[in-house]
C-alpha cells in the first residue's frame, strides 16, 4: 500500500505539491488524475524517492522507498520510457537491470515474451517506435516481479491491440492483490480500467473516490424526450405537464427536451395522461470525461486562445470577390468534396488555357496556337537550330567582315567645342573578332 500524508514539495516560489494525502490500496487499479502542472510527476517522483518532499512522508508498505530492502524486487515504475541506453539491445538493458537487482537472467526473457519483444530482443533500443519503447519501459517495472505498480501514461505510443493489453495487464495485476498507481490524461481509458479515482489539481487533493461515486457527485443526469416535429403543440403540452409534476424542462438546439428531476418510469406516465406520443425518451449518463472536466475547470493553468491571425491576412486586390465559404466547412465531420469523376481532369491545375482571349488548349492540355495580344516583356528568344558550316570559297566569300573602327575626324573637321562643355565619353575599342576559320591559310 501507498501512503502519502501531508506531502508537500516546492521548487523556490513554486509549490508543486501541498499537502496531499492518500491512500492507494491493493487490489485494485488507482487512476491518477489532473490537469498538466498539477503536480501528477513530482508526486510519483517522491513516491519512488526521486525527488526529496519540503513536507510531509509518503511510505509504501510504511517504509520510505530509499529504507526498502531489494526495493527494485517490491516497487517497479515506468515514468520515462526513454530513459534507455540507445546503443544497448533491449535485453541487454533488462540483464543489466536484472543483475543490478539480483534477479535471475531467465526472467528477462519472461517479460519480453510477456509485453511481445521477444522478436526483437537483440535490437538497439534507440532504433524501437514510441510504443515498443513504452513495451520496454513495462517489461523493466514487471521484471522483479513487485506487489506495487507505478505507471505514468503507460499507453502513450501504444496502438489498439497495444492499449487493450495494457488494459488487461492493469486489471490482472490489481486481481493478484497487487498495488496499481497509473497515472493518465485518457479519460475513456480510465473509466475502463481503474476502479478507484485521485484527482489533485494544482497540488491540492480533488477527490479521492471510486469511478462511479465521481461520476455521479459531478454531473446530473437527465432524460432526453422528443416528440413529433410536426406538432409543436404536443412538445408545449408535455412541457407543461413536466413542469407541473415536479421536473426541470430544458430545450435543446434540435428540438428536443432536456428533463431532470424525474425517473423515466414517471416521464413515461405523464407523457401518456397528457395524451402526449412521444418519438425518444432516452436516459443519458454523464461520462467520465464530462465529470473530470466539470470538476477540474477551475484548476486548470494553460487555457487556448481563438486563433484571430491578426496582421496575417492580405488585402484583395482591387476588384476581387472574398472567398465564398463552403457550407459545413469546419463542423465535426466535415470533408472536402471528391474531386470530379468521369470525364473531367480531377488534379489539372487552374489555368488560362482555353479561356477567352487566351490561347486555345491543345491535345494533351498544353497550349496551342498563340493568339495575337501584347508581347511578354520577359520572353526569350526561342533557340534556333544550328546549320552546319559550308565548306569551300563560298562560305569564305559570304563569311562576315569583321568591324572596322570608325574614322577619327581631322582637327581641321572637329567642331569646335565651348570650354565649359563636358568632353564626349571616347567610344569603347570594340572586342577583336573571333578568327574566321574557313578562309585560306595566307588570307588569316
Amino acid at each position: 500500500m501507498i501512503e502519502a500524508v501531508g506531502l508537500t514539495k516546492r521548487y523556490g516560489d513554486k509549490t508543486a505539491v501541498y499537502n496531499l494525502s492518500f491512500q492507494v490500496r491493493p487490489g485494485a487499479v488507482t487512476g491518477f488524475l489532473g490537469p498538466n502542472g498539477s503536480g501528477k510527476s513530482t508526486t510519483m517522483r517522491m513516491i519512488l524517492g526521486l525527488d526529496n518532499p519540503t513536507a510531509g512522508q509518503v511510505t509504501i508498505g510504511g517504509y520510505p522507498y530509499p529504507k526498502l530492502p531489494n526495493a527494485p524486487r517490491q516497487v517497479g515504475a515506468l515514468l520515462d520510457a526513454k530513459a534507455v541506453h540507445g546503443g544497448r539491445s533491449a535485453r541487454n538493458h533488462l540483464l543489466c537491470l536484472a543483475q543490478l537487482s539480483g534477479i535471475p537472467a531467465r526472467r528477462v526473457d519472461e517479460v519480453l515474451g510477456v509485453v511481445g519483444l521477444q522478436d526483437v530482443a537483440k535490437r538497439r533500443s534507440k532504433g524501437f517506435s514510441l510504443g515498443m519503447g513504452q513495451r520496454l519501459g513495462i517489461a523493466a517495472a514487471l521484471l522483479g516481479d513487485p506487489q506495487v505498480l507505478l505507471f505514468d501514461e503507460p499507453v502513450n505510443g501504444l496502438d489498439p491491440e497495444g492499449i487493450l493489453w495494457v488494459r488487461n495487464l492493469m486489471k490482472a495485476l490489481a486481481a493478484e492483490g497487487r498495488t496499481v498507481f497509473v497515472s493518465s490524461h485518457l479519460m475513456s481509458e480510465m473509466a475502463l480500467t481503474a476502479d478507484h479515482l485521485i484527482v489533485i489539481g494544482r497540488g491540492q487533493l480533488l477527490a479521492d473516490m471510486s469511478v462511479k461515486d465521481f461520476i455521479s457527485a459531478n454531473s446530473a443526469d437527465f432524460a432526453r424526450v422528443r416528440t413529433p416535429d410536426t406538432e409543436p403543440q404536443l412538445r408545449e403540452k408535455l412541457t407543461s405537464a413536466l413542469t407541473e409534476a415536479g421536473g426541470h424542462v430544458l430545450p435543446e438546439q434540435d428540438g428536443a427536451l432536456r428533463i431532470t428531476g424525474l425517473p423515466l418510469p414517471r416521464i413515461s406516465d405523464i407523457a401518456h395522461d397528457a395524451d402526449v406520443r412521444l418519438w425518444e425518451l432516452s436516459p443519458h449518463q454523464a461520462s467520465l470525461e464530462e465529470a473530470y472536466m466539470r470538476m477540474t475547470q477551475g484548476a486548470v493553468d494553460y487555457r487556448s486562445t481563438i486563433d484571430q491571425k491578426e496582421g496575417l491576412m492580405q488585402p484583395l486586390p482591387p476588384g476581387a470577390r472574398p472567398p465564398v465559404p463552403v457550407p459545413g466547412q469546419g463542423q465535426p465531420g466535415w470533408y472536402a468534396p471528391p474531386p470530379p469523376g468521369h470525364g473531367g481532369q480531377p488534379f489539372a491545375m487552374p489555368g488560362p488555357y482555353g479561356g477567352p482571349g487566351q490561347p486555345p488548349a491543345g491535345p494533351y492540355g498544353a497550349p496551342g496556337a498563340p493568339t495575337a495580344g501584347p508581347p511578354n516583356p520577359y520572353a526569350q528568344p526561342s533557340p534556333q537550330p544550328s546549320q552546319a558550316p559550308q565548306q569551300g570559297p563560298t562560305a569564305a566569300s559570304t563569311a562576315p567582315a569583321p568591324p572596322q573602327p570608325p574614322a577619327q575626324p581631322t582637327d581641321a573637321a572637329q567642331p569646335s567645342v565651348p570650354q565649359d562643355a563636358a568632353p564626349a565619353p571616347a567610344p569603347a575599342a570594340p572586342s577583336p573578332a573571333p578568327a574566321d576559320l574557313t578562309k585560306p591559310e595566307d588570307a588569316r
